[in-house]
């Protein structure tokens, strides 16, 4: 398992699925990278792209939140981090970019970012949709598809539905939909 401390991202491992170990590094220390003291690196979810692991986690240098990529062929040795989503139309406050999370949608070929601005009045997720897992616009909203009232939205795939899940309104539980993907529209209609 793979989880941010508020400082950097860092790694637990279980037997069980239940009982977790935090695995420390040489220093002693469980944080195996961060995009530096204060930045707040947390967030993070990790998905297999073709022979390589991404890692999508969020931070905020200098108070400008974005969400960051790291790619991985072993998840022990990483690419550095390169910025995937930042600005524009979700914002650049240190909360712009929380809860990222990636999914493909291999009927279209396209990888959904859902990147959480605000939990509360009004809760709000914005979705942008890419070809390149590494790129879903940087002050650059060509991408951005639209918003949804959830917070921290991930999906899960059952026996071939896809389910959307995310926190509550009061962020007290967690609610679960069926999501459709379907075509976008185009702007004459």
């Amino acid at each position: 398992m793979f989880y941010g401390d508020w400082e950097s991202i860092c790694m637990a491992k279980s037997f069980d699925g239940k009982t977790f170990a935090r695995q420390l590094r040489p220093n002693g220390k469980s944080g195996m990278f961060s995009e530096g003291p204060g930045d707040n690196t947390r967030d993070i979810m990790v998905v297999r792209i073709g022979g390589l692991y991404h890692g999508y986690y969020t931070a905020y240098p200098e108070s400008k939140g974005a969400v960051y990529a790291r790619t991985s062929q072993d998840m022990r040795n990483r690419s550095e981090s390169r910025i995937v989503a930042f600005g524009s139309a979700a914002g650049t406050g240190r909360f712009a970019a929380e809860c990222p999370f990636v999914y493909y949608h291999k009927d279209s070929g396209y990888y959904y970012l859902f990147r959480t601005q605000h939990y509360i009045n009004p809760i709000q997720t914005s979705v942008y949709r890419s070809k390149d897992p590494m790129n879903f616009g940087v002050n650059d909203d060509q991408f951005l598809l639209g918003t949804l009232p959830v917070a921290a939205a991930e999906l899960v795939e059952h026996e071939g539905q896809v389910y959307i899940a995310a926190l509550l309104p009061d962020l007290k539980g967690i609610r679960i939909a069926k999501l459709k993907f379907a075509p976008k529209p185009h702007p004459e209609h």
